[in-house]
């Protein structure tokens, strides 16, 4: 079996990360101690922990298996760097869930989370990538397998306990930092102008068509839970396209699946769309890679040059 190759984090992807990590680890602390956070302080502690030990667990079985050297072996340096995308998906599925005093539904939705980055991969210009957004990937399985014992997080415990000022100032900072990290460092720009327009198209197409009130609709988009999805869930560069036009595909695709959602009367459709469409681009990108590779042309046989014929020499040979 031929060794695979992991291809290997930029410079900008990894400050990405340093500081998607960075924020997510300070709105938890703020948000348990000032905002409002509803989950018990031992959530996001059981998260991190569970995701730190499946993360390694899992890298050396891959290693292994492929034959290559663990991701987290070298240096502390590697090991953080390693951990980052594992300690992101944790807070966030601590933050979004919401099962009472319960942990194992947090337990369980980050399991599936770091589990389906091994599990459930496509090849992307040439190497396997997951593809799926890891934990947006736990927060709706979670939500479709146990229903009855877990939701969302309440939209409001992002406010809760802020006055008018904050009210305004928490979204528009968390608005100025997350677009800041997606203009310079991810590049996913084009896709936030999908979703967002997707969004403003859906919701004109549901007060045209359905009769839904438009002004309704739109105020989804004001809130910290739209902005934080926003900025932070849809744009993961790991498992979203680069090029400019698929991520407003992309981004559209997600918007208009939403739409179709709210229609159908489903809750939580913000979390369900980005699942669907991930697994659609899932779908097409293992249908290509199935394709069988274009034979190479063959050239054109080339006719042998014709022998040239010597005249005899005028010179005598002695």
């Amino acid at each position: 079996m031929t060794p695979t190759t992991i291809p290997a984090r930029t410079p900008k992807g990894l400050t990405a990360l340093r500081r998607f990590a960075v924020s997510i680890t300070a709105f938890t602390v703020l948000g348990h101690l000032l905002l409002g956070f509803e989950q018990a302080y031992l959530t996001p502690v059981v998260a991190l922990a569970t995701a730190y030990v499946l993360s390694l667990v899992l890298e050396e079985v891959d290693a292994w298996a492929q034959r290559r050297p663990a991701r987290w072996r070298g240096s502390f340096t590697d090991l953080v760097n390693f951990l980052l995308p594992a300690h992101i998906a944790a807070l966030a599925c601590a933050m979004l869930l919401y099962g009472n005093q319960r942990l194992w539904p947090t337990v369980f939705a980050v399991t599936v989370a770091i589990a389906g980055k091994y599990l459930l991969r496509a090849r992307v210009g040439g190497h396997l990538r997951h593809v799926f957004n890891p934990s947006n990937l736990g927060i709706t399985t979670t939500l479709i397998l146990f229903s009855t014992a877990v939701a969302i997080a309440p939209p409001y415990e992002f406010t809760e306990n802020t006055t008018s000022v904050l009210d305004w100032a928490i979204p528009a900072a968390i608005l100025v930092a997350g677009s800041m990290i997606n203009g310079k460092l991810t590049g996913r720009m084009p896709l936030i102008l999908g979703w967002v327009g997707g969004f403003v198209l859906q919701a004109v197409l549901r007060a045209a068509f359905f009769h839904h009130s438009l002004a309704s609709a739109l105020l989804a988009m004001t809130g910290v839970a739209f902005i934080l999805f926003t900025n932070y869930m849809i744009t993961d560069p790991g498992t979203t396209p680069s090029r400019p036009r698929y991520q407003v595909a992309f981004g559209l695709g997600t918007a208009l699946v939403y739409g179709t959602l709210v229609v159908s009367h489903i809750t939580f459709g913000l979390f369900y769309a980005l699942t669907i469409v991930c697994a659609a681009r899932f779908l097409f990108l293992w249908a290509r890679s199935l394709r069988p590779a274009a034979a190479p042309a063959t050239p054109a046989p080339v006719s042998p040059a014709p022998e040239k014929t010597v005249a005899p020499s005028a010179v005598p040979v002695r």
